[in-house]
């Protein structure tokens, strides 16, 4: 079955950029590999794997409702790499999760608060227990075991403890690999981000590897809707292939994955040359495997880079939730994350929605921030970036039917990040569903492309507002960090 035929139920203007922070910005990115300092790094990694064996059912998210795990194929890991610069640490975590929460993301950091800032965020894992509300035992039945997250939040905290005790002096260098094949994207217009980012951690004093990270933009659903057994999907293959040929711990990031960017149909050979398809483990294993072997062309591109000093600009924004399944998921209680009232300016944070107030437009809490690590720029996005906010490869002319062809373009990442050197990392904090061009939404007839009916990617968007908000949040997070105020959520 394609993924098109599939039905998946998933949950201002700005300142003038001061000259001078643009001269700073300007000569970091200039500076030569002789100026680069050595960096204190830590990697750890922890099982998260739930229990399927145990009284509660283990409800696996993505797709649709009612798929209860059967067994564990291969463990669920939360992995973290901690960066010191003798005096401030800064801690980047990953879940092999669907999307952990918000409010989860706050509760770990209560529990670090002598970091400078901490970053969680979900490889967005189809095949691990559902940690948002929507994928139960059936469509108004909630998926989330509140025991299980709280040992989450736990085991976050206890781990980036722990990795933080251990640090040790390294140097970096940063580097990239292109294949737009290993990327599907079974929505018009076809856009992708087949661009793997790396960097490659080196101890100090000598030529062995401390550690790698990873980021690449894929859903992880190799394995689609049919597995009962709990996997990190081709994520785990991807890591342990890296591990045994660079015999260093990893740190696998999920970046730009909205518009149903998925592992492609067609590709994957078993050594028979039998084509692969989605479900198969085999076919999850060799996937991951590829993207393996496309990062490890990456680290031998990799050119030496500055990680220090470390800047942070995060700030909460509210988003406006117009989406009806979400609204009436959140009265029937599937959805237990709090709302606030919408405002009408992503700026500010209205009072809590109470029952009295429930009736009137609400928004969700979330945040988007930007990391300047000495030459390399990070965005943090709460959710699935449509690749064409990367790089502005919109359609020109916009799709007529569509529901706001006329629709001002939003800035787009590569424009915003002030260098060439950067990561970006989706479902970092939150995961507050698909990030779509507003200029792409269609959610009503009649419909682009000759279709009958939407694509898929609305039903699982807060709202059409989402990408205008969250592009201009970036940019006013870069322009913190230009300007003298910088703000950081504890």
């Amino acid at each position: 079955m394609t993924r098109l035929k599939k039905t998946r139920i998933q949950g201002i203007s700005l300142a003038v950029i001061s000259l001078v922070g643009l001269l700073l910005m300007a000569h970091g990115n200039t500076a030569s590999a002789a100026d680069a300092q050595e960096v204190q790094v830590g990697f750890g990694e922890t099982d998260i794997t739930p229990d399927v064996k145990g009284e509660k059912p283990v409800w696996l998210a993505g797709y649709g409702p009612g798929r209860r795990a059967t067994g564990v194929h291969d463990p669920l890991m939360a992995r973290c790499l901690v960066l010191g610069d003798g005096k401030e640490k800064i801690a980047l975590v990953s879940v092999d999760l669907i999307g952990l929460q918000y409010p989860n993301v706050k509760e770990i950091r209560k529990g670090l608060a002598d970091f400078k800032y901490v970053l969680v965020s979900s490889t967005h894992n189809h095949e691990g227990p559902d940690v948002v509300g929507i994928w139960g035992r059936g469509f108004f039945s909630r998926g989330v075991d509140d025991d299980y997250v709280a040992s989450v939040v736990s085991k976050v905290v206890e781990l980036v403890k722990k990795t933080a005790e251990n640090l040790s002096p390294a140097t970096a260098a940063y580097g990239t690999a292109s294949d737009e094949t290993l990327v599907g994207d079974s929505r018009k217009p076809v856009a992708k981000d087949g661009v793997l980012r790396v960097i490659k951690f080196t101890k100090a004093g000598g030529q062995e590897t401390a550690g790698l990270l990873v980021q690449w933009n894929c859903h992880p659903e190799a394995m689609g809707s049919k597995n009962t057994l709990v996997t990190a999907d081709f994520p785990y293959a991807t890591v342990a292939k890296l591990k045994e040929q660079h015999k260093c711990p990893i740190l696998y990031m999920s970046g730009a994955v909205g518009g149903l960017m998925a592992p492609p149909d067609g590709l994957i050979k078993n050594n028979e040359g039998k084509v692969l398809e989605e479900g198969d483990f085999e076919y999850c294993r060799l996937y991951g495997e590829a993207v393996a072997d496309l990062a490890t062309k990456a680290t031998a591109a990799v050119e030496p880079i500055g990680l220090t000093p470390f800047t942070v600009s995060a700030k909460p924004i509210a988003v406006p939730v117009t989406n009806p399944m979400y609204r009436l998921a959140r009265v029937a209680r599937i959805l237990r994350r709090e709302g606030r009232i919408w405002e009408g300016d992503f700026q500010k944070l209205g009072e809590m929605v109470s029952d009295e107030t429930i009736d009137k437009p609400t928004a969700v809490e979330t945040e988007v921030a930007y990391l300047r690590l000495g030459e390399v720029h990070v965005a943090s996005i709460p959710g699935e970036l449509y690749p064409e906010l990367i790089y502005g490869t919109f359609q020109e002319p916009a799709e007529p039917n569509a529901d706001f062809p006329d629709a001002p373009l939003e800035p787009t990442v590569e424009s915003i990040l002030p260098g060439k050197k950067w990561l970006l990392f989706g479902l970092a904090n939150d995961e507050i569903g698909y990030i779509i061009p507003r200029r792409q939404w269609d959610s009503s007839p009649p419909f682009a492309y000759g279709r009958k009916s939407s694509q898929y990617g609305e039903i699982n968007s807060c709202s059409p507002e989402v990408a205008p908000i969250i592009m201009q949040a970036l940019k006013l997070r870069v322009a913190d960090v230009a300007a003298p105020q910088v703000q950081v959520p504890k």
